[in-house]
């Protein structure tokens, strides 16, 4: 047996938390066996609550980032990953001075971030192939909801059957009047995509669903009905901050982004018809990753000091 087991890296600058993912990517015989998780970091430092509200990222939030960015690039030499890949969404294609903080982190950190438009980021999402996670027969409704878009895909037997990006997040919603009509376009293509598809199951991340599922005590590849969701979502409107914190005990920066985000979910599965959801834990992180062992994503070498 040919066993190669590579060590790669994928960067998520995401509108609300900065993410780190080192995975091992294990093939035998030219083909993908296995992508499994080393070490995955969180950074809340939500680059959207400057930039949907004041359209540039402030010189605070700058240097948190700059920072994690070096602390990113140390992390990925200590575990000897040999290709990554940065990808940059909502916030920083918002901001005013995006570009020129990306000049600044590849400066400081030696770290090359890409920043993509929301098709982009939809795709990598979509290529995961996640609904084989679960069962590459059914189809599915997938749902990813971040700080400052949610993406949408219909995947039928394992094919993308649509895409879309949507200017719909948990720091964006209440931030313009533009969600309203967002609100609208979500709904649309939702009902058009789905329309004339059976039995549609939802399949969501982000980590505001893998905290609902986390606390079902579900077992792994297992749905959330709409049931469930809609009930922890009517607790938790009726709970202040603190409760959610104190009670819940949801992490400070979930407890105030979770009840737009379920807002997102529940209306999405409602459009679609979809009366549970899946929950495999895979993000952009994950998707960045596999493209770059597929080659659909250039990986670059990691920065040495």
């Amino acid at each position: 047996m040919n066993l190669k087991i590579d060590v790669f890296g994928g960067i998520d600058i995401g509108s609300n938390a900065v993410r780190l993912l080192i995975a091992h990517v294990v093939s035998a015989n030219d083909k993908l066996v296995a992508i499994r998780k080393v070490s995955l970091v969180r950074v809340p430092i939500r680059l959207g609550s400057d930039v949907f509200h004041d359209q540039i990222i402030s010189d605070n939030n700058k240097s948190r980032l700059i920072e994690a960015m070096k602390s990113y690039a140390l992390l990925m030499r200590l575990h000897k990953v040999s290709l990554y890949r940065a990808a940059a969404t909502s916030a920083m294609r918002e901001s005013k001075n995006g570009g020129t903080i990306v000049d600044e982190i590849y400066q400081t950190s030696g770290i090359q971030v890409n920043i993509i438009d929301g098709m982009v980021e939809a795709d990598i999402l979509a290529s995961m192939e996640i609904s084989v996670a679960v069962s590459p027969l059914k189809t599915y409704l997938y749902i990813d909801v971040g700080g400052g878009s949610t993406e949408l895909s219909v995947i039928k037997r394992g094919v993308k059957l649509a895409s879309q990006s949507f200017r719909l997040g948990t720091l964006r919603l209440g931030k313009s009047q533009e969600g309203e009509k967002e609100w609208l376009k979500v709904k649309k293509w939702v009902t058009e995509n789905t329309k004339n598809l059976t039995r549609v199951h939802a399949m969501g991340s982000g980590g505001s669903i893998n905290t609902v599922f986390s606390q079902s005590r579900k077992k792994e590849g297992k749905p959330l009905t709409y049931k469930h969701l809609k009930n922890y979502y009517d607790k938790i409107t009726d709970m202040s901050y603190e409760d959610r914190v104190v009670q819940l005990g949801l992490k400070p920066d979930r407890a105030d982004v979770i009840e737009p985000a379920l807002k997102i979910y529940l209306n999405a599965m409602k459009w679609g018809r979809a009366v549970d959801i899946f929950v495999p834990k895979i993000g952009l992180a994950d998707g960045i990753v596999k493209s770059i062992h597929l080659g659909t994503l250039e990986g670059y070498p990691v920065p040495q000091p």
